[in-house]
């Protein structure tokens, strides 16, 4: 794949992650506490994460324990401003606004961080994943930076 289709792909993952985030903030935001629960109890009760003593089951109701003790408030803060930062660096990227570039990689490292850090106090299996993701995009923006300085001219001249 050519490193511009690369670089387009990721930008579209990107948006629609941060697009994600932000509808997630959103209903977390509208959703009763007591909804959630009851939701998550009707999948583990339909078996669709596997058995509900599991692994994966048991981390889906702590996490839905979490909300009630004040981690809502945090999930919803989280997701939405990741999700307008992502949206925002997604568009400059996409516009070839030089800065960005930076404040791109910037941004994602120290979210890459908060990510890991959090993966760590909390034993999120999901952060991790985002993490990487994270990651990879970086890199992605790293080289689409490097082409779009070696392709202007007055970078060249710059140096």
């Amino acid at each position: 794949m050519r490193t511009a289709n690369l670089f387009r792909v990721a930008m579209l993952v990107k948006g629609i992650d941060g697009a994600a985030e932000l509808i997630a903030a959103m209903v977390l935001l509208l959703v009763s506490t007591a909804t959630v629960h009851r939701l998550v109890a009707d999948v583990l009760a339909r078996d669709l994460l596997g058995s509900a003593g599991g692994l994966l089951a048991r981390h889906v109701a702590t996490i839905t324990d979490g909300f009630a003790t004040g981690n809502r408030t945090f999930a919803v803060v989280y997701l939405a401003l990741h999700g307008v930062v992502k949206l925002a660096l997604v568009v400059a990227l996409l516009r070839r606004w030089l800065p960005a570039y930076s404040v791109a990689i910037v941004v994602l490292g120290a979210f890459v961080v908060f990510e890991l850090f959090r993966a760590i106090r909390t034993g999120s299996i999901l952060l991790p994943v985002l993490a990487a993701l994270d990651i990879a995009i970086i890199v992605v923006i790293v080289r689409e930076y490097r082409l779009l300085r070696m392709d202007r001219p007055e970078v060249k001249g710059a140096r």
